[in-house]
């Protein structure tokens, strides 16, 4: 679905049935990925994010779960669990490539930042659950705190993952370079799904799929210190975006909220 203002949707018809998990904008296209479908292929591309137009991704790897765009060109990461290739980069989201030989995991969600992109993990037992790359093609992974890593977003410098599980409020943790991260206190317990940054406002905003009422939205200032905010309404939220002044949030049955600059 489409809207021009965050407000007003129109329904869109997608390449093909797939369990399209992530989408992203860059170089003039939309891109998204898909992590399941009725074909082999799980990329589909659009001009315009109307009309979308399948692509042929690796057929060796069909569990794509998000997508990022830097450095000119877009990488997605998925499962991993088995050794493999679970990245895959392109120049223009129509021809792709996959990387070398990643690591192990259950890669959630991916960012660009500063030269840098970070992948976080949702199921790993270990403490190495964010892997970075200086080329979306070779991987390293990294020493974390444990926690079921959902989401992750650059802004201020500053790398921020939010969790779907852990131990107690410590939900969110920090790094200014995707290598060394710091644990932090969410605003509450809840099954964090998505964080992004509104650069205009200079605030991050994160939404979960689950939680104590419409307790569901959480801002800071800094990726650190977290303030409660009420949802639209109590649903499942699993992603939230920002562009053109306005945030917005979409949930698994269909409700979407919206949030302007004052």
């Amino acid at each position: 679905m489409t809207s021009p203002d965050g407000m007003n949707w129109t329904s869109q018809r997608s390449a093909s049935q797939a369990e399209w998990t992530s989408v992203v904008y860059g170089n003039g296209i939309f891109v998204a990925v898909a992590n399941g479908g009725m074909d082999d292929n799980r990329v589909m591309t659009s001009p315009n994010g109307i009309d979308w137009t399948m692509q042929e991704s690796p057929p060796e790897e069909d569990n794509w779960n998000s997508v990022t765009f830097g450095m000119e060109k877009f990488v997605a990461i998925g499962v991993n669990t088995e050794e493999g290739e679970t990245a895959m980069t392109s120049p223009n989201g129509m021809n792709w490539t996959l990387a070398t030989a990643t690591p192990l995991g259950a890669w959630s969600s991916v960012t660009y930042g500063n030269g840098t992109f970070v992948a976080v993990d949702l199921f790993s037992t270990s403490g190495n659950k964010v892997m970075t790359s200086p080329n979306g093609i070779s991987w390293t992974t990294h020493a974390s705190p444990i926690a079921g890593w959902f989401s992750v977003a650059y802004g201020m410098d500053l790398f921020v993952a939010v969790a779907y599980l852990g131990v107690g409020t410590n939900l969110v943790m920090t790094s200014p370079n995707g290598m060394n991260w710091t644990i932090h206190q969410s605003a509450t317990i809840a099954a964090w799904t998505s964080v992004t940054y509104a650069e205009a406002e200079q605030i991050f905003v994160a939404v979960a799929g689950g939680g104590v009422g419409t307790n569901l939205v959480m801002t800071s200032p800094n990726g650190m210190n977290w303030t409660i905010q009420e949802s639209a309404a109590a649903a499942q939220w699993v992603s939230v975006t920002y562009g053109n002044g306005t945030l917005v949030a979409v949930s698994l049955d269909g409700k979407v909220m919206t949030s302007q600059s004052s």
